[in-house]
């Protein structure tokens, strides 16, 4: 903290310079960052492959690794021979009915044979009457199995559905376990290594798109009269010892509220004191680095 505040009074000294009218001196100065992503594992387990390396750049989605899965395809597999399982089930009860339906068919043709004869005289209607009764029984009996399949059918199904949704959970812990990487970008750091033992959350690298920096500048409260929000400045970047590399920038935030306070602000001269944080969008033309200082110019006709 301590050192932060003197950053920032030494910041104020080189602004106070500037409103004394030194037309070579910048409107603001700080340095270079850029929005950085700390991607992690999303499952757990060995870090089987991982081809991350520092300094190297790295597109949208591109696949960077993954994470053993041996237990999570054993867990599948399982699932599944249960699923099996299950349809086993469902396809015993089909010859039963089967079975029924040609006793049923054998007894009906000879009813039909019976009643020939009844209209012969050649057999009784006790006969018949008798084979009626028969294929009623057989027809309660197929239409109670029947009642009876479909009871345990939709028992069986009620079980499969709890295993597919499993699966289907399975399925998404697989794909957790592939490392994707989650932004065009450059590799900052990395936190691991091949054939790690890695948990789910643990930091595995740090990437950033480098293609556009932030300048995070302070300006007096004088000096940010003159800049309002999407305004195009100056900002320059050292080139040597003497010279400057000057890029267009974009102003994209300017802060409500001063970075540094004097215990008391009673006069002008004091308030002009206040030091504001300002960003400075900037392409990279690839000399910019985090952490680089730089400087804004508000009014380019003064730049070199």
């Amino acid at each position: 903290m301590i050192k932060e505040q003197l950053s920032i009074i030494s910041l104020i000294g080189l602004l106070l310079l500037n409103s004394c009218g030194n037309g070579n001196t910048a409107d603001a100065y700080g340095n270079f960052e850029a929005t950085a992503v700390i991607v992690s594992a999303n499952g757990s387990g060995t870090l089987e492959r991982f081809t991350v390396v520092e300094g190297s750049s790295l597109e949208k989605n591109a696949i960077v690794g993954f994470i053993d899965t041996t237990q999570l395809h054993l867990e599948k597999m399982q699932l599944h021979a249960t699923l099996e399982a299950l349809d086993l089930k469902l396809q015993e009860a089909a010859p039963e009915i089967a079975i029924l339906l040609e006793t049923k068919e054998n007894l009906e043709r000879e009813r039909n044979r019976t009643r020939v004869l009844v209209d012969q005289k050649a057999a009784t209607q006790k006969q018949l009457d008798n084979y009626n009764g028969e294929i009623d029984v057989i027809t309660q009996r197929i239409a109670s199995t029947r009642r009876s399949i479909n009871i345990a059918n939709r028992a069986i199904l009620a079980e499969r559905k709890p295993l597919k949704a499993q699966i289907k959970a399975l399925d998404n812990r697989i794909r957790d376990h592939v490392l994707h990487n989650p932004m065009d970008g450059t590799v900052l750091t990395t936190f691991a290594e091949p054939f790690e033992l890695v948990g789910q959350g643990a930091p595995l690298y740090k990437v950033a798109n480098l293609e556009t920096l932030t300048l995070k500048a302070y300006t007096s409260a004088v000096l940010l009269q003159n800049v309002t929000l999407n305004d195009t400045v100056m900002v320059r970047i050292d080139k040597g010892e003497d010279a400057y590399w000057n890029l267009e920038g974009k102003v994209t935030h300017i802060a409500d509220e001063a970075e540094f306070t004097p215990k008391t602000i009673e006069t002008k001269e004091e308030r002009v004191n206040l030091v504001y944080a300002i960003e400075v969008e900037v392409k990279n033309n690839g000399n910019l680095k985090i952490g680089m200082p730089g400087e804004v110019l508000f009014n380019t006709k003064n730049s070199n």
